[in-house]
């Protein structure tokens, strides 16, 4: 029965509904399955379709087939890491150690300890051990304008991990290349799970730093996504920058929960330090952590976040960088840069981590690369 003629009927009709046998509860039902059909079944089916892909464990390898061989032995690199206690960056320089083994090159990994002095001074430290090559992860060629100056009239090329908006060589001439994946993929991945998983209505908060550029850009990327659902609204914008999430996320969320109660279904975040910290205020609020809010990060994937995956607890996916097939990829970009050939321009896909397809693990890891890279270079 359509739910406007149910609201129509008297009680003297509802009786007489029930006298031939209809059952009352058959239009409510009816009415409810009515109700919960999404409004944006093409943006449901597209965001259903990606999800799927990228939550393959077993993708193919769409990276380089074909390259320059492995440099000669005793190539040396230097990784400055942004901070050491990031576990991005960490993940990137053991890739990178592993990769280099193989290759018999060596690499020195110095910690730029999250400061604009201790990236200087890891970069000047870096100049005077006279490598091959030099890795900033994490920070900016802004950050040592005068040391990457230094570097190329050394003729040492520099290459960047999330050091630039855009991975590849386009529009930073200061680097041979940047790897990293697109922001603008982990956003619409990040949102398009939230459209799939709630089936196309949810209630969302969206956590970000804006005073970071490439945070907002990136939040703002996903409020965009949401925005293709129609019945997927956005409750609240929330700007915490990174550094305050420790001491102003347990009041952030009480404040949410009590303007939004049950209506707070999902929520995204820039980062998946944010869930690391509300967690202790949902359980607090007595919610479920298998429950909702169903909570994503949109980057990084660091064992912490893995944990809270794998145990349903307050987070239940992350989009995770491949850290140590950027440290191969990182490789293979200098051996081209030796060899004078230009940057691969590959840029790993996205991926999406839940508990039904991490299988336990602590970080994502991909097929294929390292038997790619290892025929390209002869090993």
């Amino acid at each position: 029965m359509h739910p406007t003629r149910k609201a129509a009927l008297t009680a003297t009709a509802l009786l007489a509904v029930a006298a031939t046998g209809c059952e009352p509860g058959a239009a409510t039902t009816a009415s409810h399955r009515a109700s919960a059909e999404p409004g944006c079944p093409t943006a449901l089916a597209r965001a259903k379709q990606a999800v799927k892909k990228a939550e393959a464990v077993d993708a193919p390898w769409t990276g380089p087939t074909t390259g320059p061989e492995a440099a000669a032995h005793g190539k040396r690199l230097v990784f400055i890491a942004h901070d050491l206690s990031n576990p991005g960056p960490t993940g990137v320089a053991q890739g990178v150690q592993e990769a280099a083994k193989l290759v018999r090159w060596s690499v020195r990994t110095l910690n730029g300890k999250g400061t604009p002095a201790g990236y200087r001074s890891a970069f000047k430290q870096a100049l005077d051990l006279k490598p091959d090559g030099i890795v900033i992860a994490g920070l900016g060629p802004e950050s040592v304008p005068d040391e990457i100056k230094k570097a190329k009239a050394a003729g040492i090329p520099v290459v960047g991990w999330h050091a630039a908006p855009t991975p590849g060589p386009d529009g930073r001439p200061e680097l041979f290349t940047n790897v990293s994946t697109r922001v603008e993929d982990v956003a619409r991945i990040s949102a398009d799970w939230i459209i799939a998983r709630s089936n196309g209505r949810a209630g969302v908060v969206l956590f970000t730093d804006a005073t970071v550029a490439f945070a907002k850009r990136k939040s703002d990327l996903i409020k965009k996504e949401l925005a293709t659902c129609s019945d997927v609204k956005v409750l609240s914008y929330r700007n915490i920058p990174i550094p305050e999430v420790s001491k102003r996320a347990v009041g952030e969320v009480r404040s949410l929960l009590s303007r939004y109660g049950d209506q707070w279904t999902y929520s995204a975040a820039i980062n998946d330090l944010y869930f690391r910290h509300a967690a202790s205020a949902l359980r607090a609020a007595g919610k479920d952590g298998a429950g909702a809010p169903f909570n994503i990060g949109a980057g990084d994937g660091d064992p912490s976040a893995f944990q809270r995956v794998n145990g349903k607890q307050y987070q239940a996916a992350t989009v995770p960088e491949p850290l140590s097939e950027h440290g191969w990829q990182i490789v293979d970009e200098f051996n081209r840069a030796f060899a004078g050939e230009p940057a691969s321009g590959y840029v790993s896909p996205v991926h999406i981590a839940t508990d039904a397809n991490s299988g336990g693990a602590l970080s994502w890891d991909s097929e294929g690369y390292r038997q790619a890279y290892r025929k390209i270079w002869g090993k």
